[in-house]
């Protein structure tokens, strides 16, 4: 243990910072502000409530679906519109009931994290420009094969004019300042033009929203007269209300209630394996009342006997249950077509031990390219499967008929080993081929179905489809040169069907090294 006389002042603000951050302050922060989460979706209850993951999960039971958009896209000099996080089920959601909230929070003493202040605002500008541009089409096309017709030129005229007024501003917070602001609109007709030739679905989005979307933003400091909640169909746009938990007051306040003393933390949820102890967010709301009274002295003790036995029922049921094992932080000064008083970290044996998933009852089937990809515990009853790809670390069995119907391969996320995915790919697309050249349905499955699963499915994609996504066996891909163009043109085809979609950039790239590393084998 180091000297306290020898501690800086910056370890030393990062050893009271450690003290403060008990799982016990963490879970009674998070729980008190879902309290706030709830009043502010009961003033608009036709509206479907989001979790922007991974935080945002942690501060509601009743989540209609989840969205990823990353604050690190809205980091200053870092604005990016990324093809592979496009939320377009937000945008579908948005449009068929009139809006929705997105729950988030943040632990830097600001009102909204930068996912809500500048990434989602982009977001959807960068929508409503690509939807404006597709109805401004629509109707010069209209207009001109229907000029014999003085109804259809007035319909044509009218379809024109309301792209003319579909709102394409870029909406920001007042604390973004002009400056930034102006950076940012220098990006967007560029961002647009990537996303029109990503191959998304913007015909769909187009048809389902009838109001261009725009962002709100609500706080626990945001003033609303209760005798005064607007109608969101009385608006003329889309909400996307965005409300942050956070309190911004300071990162840690000390509350005390008639049994327990406690200090408040922002953005409590923010960064779970450093704190959570193998605790998810379903977890959590399943036992919070056991939770939140057990109190600061005992609550580590029962989030361990809650995680293990949850393991346990898991375990017996076939599905993937990890041991998770707990050791004190060295730094710790205490003991279609297409932290008691020590700061703990978990050494996870996989991954991904959360549901982050909220369609845990399906896979997703990719169009018509008899490709599903999903979780590996929706596996063994997954209907119309004729054979699987199992990406995950344990060995799982699957009864099938033939044999060579089932495939185990043991890939890991790049942050434990950059090359993994890559040393396995050869093998996922030969397996791949050999089924699908045989009019079989394979399902590909990893722990999370969000990650390594979408990397493998997209290298099959590439590999053995053409650009129609049709399976040709690897011809098309032989006779082309890859472009990063064309793979996220890919992995925007798996997103519109597997929404909680999340490949990591590693990962990604593994699968780009493999696509420009040689040809595909095509047998006769």
């Amino acid at each position: 243990m180091e000297n306290p006389e020898n501690l800086n002042i910056y370890k030393a603000s990062r050893t009271i910072k450690r003290s403060e951050n008990t799982l016990y302050n963490a879970l009674r922060s998070i729980y008190e502000d879902s309290i706030f989460v709830g009043e502010i979706a009961q003033l608009w209850p036709e509206l479907p409530l989001l979790a922007n993951l991974r935080c945002g999960l942690w501060y509601s039971l009743k989540f209609h679906s989840s969205c990823y958009f990353k604050s690190t896209d809205g980091h200053t000099n870092n604005w990016s519109f990324n093809t592979s996080r496009l939320n377009l089920h937000v945008a579908l959601l948005a449009g068929q009931k009139g809006g929705c909230m997105i729950v988030d929070s943040t632990r830097k003493g600001k009102r909204f994290p930068d996912s809500m202040s500048k990434t989602i605002p982009i977001w959807t500008c960068v929508l409503n420009r690509a939807i404006r541009n597709y109805r401004t089409r629509f109707g010069l096309t209209g207009s001109a094969e229907k000029n014999e017709s003085n109804d259809s030129t007035e319909c044509g005229n009218t379809i024109n004019e309301d792209s003319y007024n579909w709102d394409c501003s870029l909406h920001l917070p007042l604390w973004v300042s002009n400056t930034e602001r102006a950076l940012i609109e220098e990006r967007l007709d560029g961002w647009t033009k990537d996303l029109e030739v990503s191959g998304a679905d913007i015909a769909s989005i187009a048809l389902s929203l009838k109001k261009p979307l725009r962002p709100l933003w609500i706080s626990q400091k945001t003033v609303i007269w209760l005798n005064e909640v607007p109608d969101c169909d009385s608006w003329d746009f889309t909400p996307i209300i965005l409300v942050s938990t956070s309190s911004p007051s300071s990162n840690f306040q000390q509350r005390t209630t008639s049994v327990f003393s406690w200090r408040y933390i922002a953005g409590a949820g923010d960064d779970e394996e450093s704190w959570a102890r193998g605790l998810s967010p379903s977890l959590f709301w399943k036992h919070a009342y056991d939770l939140i009274n057990s109190g600061p002295d005992t609550c580590n003790k029962t989030v361990a006997d809650i995680v293990e036995k949850d393991r346990v029922y898991r375990a017996q049921r076939g599905e993937n249950a990890p041991q998770i094992s707990i050791k004190p932080s060295k730094s710790s000064v205490s003991s279609g077509h297409f932290p008691d008083q020590e700061q703990l970290d978990l050494e996870l044996q996989c991954m991904n031990i959360d549901e982050k998933s909220y369609d845990k009852n399906s896979i997703s089937w990719l169009g018509e390219t008899n490709l599903a990809v999903g979780k590996t515990q929706l596996a063994k009853d997954a209907s119309g499967v004729d054979c699987v790809l199992s990406c995950d670390l344990e060995t799982n069995s699957f009864c099938f008929k033939e044999s060579g119907a089932n495939l185990n391969l043991s890939i890991v996320s790049s942050k434990f080993d950059r090359s993994s995915l890559l040393r396995n790919l050869p093998s996922a697309v030969n397996f791949a081929k050999n089924n699908l050249r045989k009019g079989k349905r394979l399902l590909v499955c990893c722990n999370s179905g969000e990650d390594i699963s979408i990397c493998v499915c997209l290298a099959i994609l590439m590999s053995l489809f053409d650009d129609k996504g049709h399976f040709d066996e690897g011809r098309f891909f032989n006779e082309t040169r890859i472009n990063k163009l064309e793979l996220r043109r890919r992995l925007v085809f798996i997103c519109q069907f597997a929404v909680n979609a999340r490949p990591s950039r590693g990962n990604v790239k593994q699968v780009f090294s493999y696509l420009c590393g040689g040809n595909v084998a095509i047998t006769s």
